[in-house]
């Protein structure tokens, strides 16, 4: 098998050394909008550079990962799909619902595959939540409680480009709430800080995030996000039923200290980025491309999966720029829930 790997940024990188090493793969064909990155990690890794995206169409692949800018993420899934080719991508489809809409037709259309990467379905934590709230452990599932927190802020050049943190950030969250639990959202509200550092303000955006959300059962939950928890990455999701409670991302490199005098003591190498976190995550979800391209399995995360996950990040920007609940019925795209 031989893939094309789009973009060789830092999460490019990660997928290219998972594909090369993977004995079902036998070469790589890398390109960038910096041909000398592409070209370097190529050398590294033994691998093929190509000048542009022309050539991973024109030389022949059998399969395609995205990991570009957002921007270019639509627009590369359409031309894979033309071509007959099954794709990987990072999220999101687009920054905006019609994009989304019109690459997922696109797929649909070709008879073509997307798997999408929202790496969390694959993370051992996460797996056992969904086990436990779906084999009844929990009882009658009431309260949901999840959370994102990055320990710095991104560059001040990504943050125009990123759709804000409700699409950029909060959007895993939303895709892991529907996954574990197996409830739709049929509500938001939201609310944003931009009180951090003036470049949020400058991009439109907000720094740190709530979010009270109402599923199809009656369950509440509530997401929260923040760009600046200097103590490390966080990230966690509570989850209390009538009988028990669980919850994902707690162990000894947690970036959070108690003040009870009995209680576990602070981290002592706490979580820095979200590489090092779900680094077997993000290989898994690879693994399971590959997997999915050779007919081996299903496909774990489609486009119109992803798609719900932006609409509900869709109806947290409407409901902060308006101040009011939103349902998820106002917001387009919604006809076809495919939970798995």
């Amino acid at each position: 098998m031989r893939i094309g790997v789009i973009g060789t940024g830092r999460i490019g990188t990660i997928h290219a050394n998972t594909l090369s090493r993977h004995r079902d793969v036998g070469s790589l064909i890398l390109t960038d909008a910096d041909p000398a990155r592409a070209l370097e990690l190529a050398h590294r890794l033994g691998e093929t550079a190509a000048p542009g995206v022309d050539e991973i169409f024109r030389w022949g692949v059998d399969a395609v990962v995205i990991t570009t800018a957002t921007a270019a993420h639509a627009d590369l899934i359409g031309r894979a799909a033309r071509s007959g080719l099954p794709v990987f991508c990072e999220k999101p489809i687009a920054l905006d619902l019609p994009g989304s809409l019109h690459a997922i037709a696109e797929v649909e259309t070709a008879g073509t595959i997307l798997q999408m990467g929202f790496q969390r379905r694959f993370d051992a934590g996460y797996t056992g939540a969904r086990e436990a709230v779906r084999s009844g452990r929990l009882g009658r599932l009431h309260t949901v409680r999840a959370m994102t927190s990055d320990q710095a802020p991104p560059p001040v050049t990504y943050l125009p480009l990123s759709g804000g943190l409700y699409r950029d950030t909060l959007i895993h969250d939303f895709d892991i709430l529907r996954w574990v639990t197996g409830h739709e959202v049929t509500e938001v509200y939201a609310a944003g800080s931009d009180a951090g550092p003036a470049m949020f303000r400058e991009a439109g955006d907000v720094d740190t995030a709530a979010v009270v959300l109402t599923l199809d059962d009656g369950t509440l939950a509530t997401a929260t996000a923040t760009r600046l928890n200097g103590a490390g990455y966080d990230v966690r999701m509570e989850l209390a039923g009538e009988l028990d409670q669980v919850v994902v991302g707690l162990d000894d490199r947690t970036p959070i200290a108690s003040t009870e005098p009995t209680g576990p003591p602070a981290a002592s190498k706490p979580w820095t980025t979200f590489l090092e976190r779900f680094g077997p995550a993000y290989e898994a979800e690879l693994n399971a491309f590959v997997e999915v391209v050779r007919g081996e399995r299903a496909n774990p995360c489609d486009g119109r999966e992803a798609l719900q996950a932006l609409r509900i990040a869709e109806a947290c920007e409407l409901s902060r720029r308006e101040h009011r609940p939103v349902r998820l019925a106002e917001v387009p795209g919604g006809a076809e829930p495919v939970l798995r």
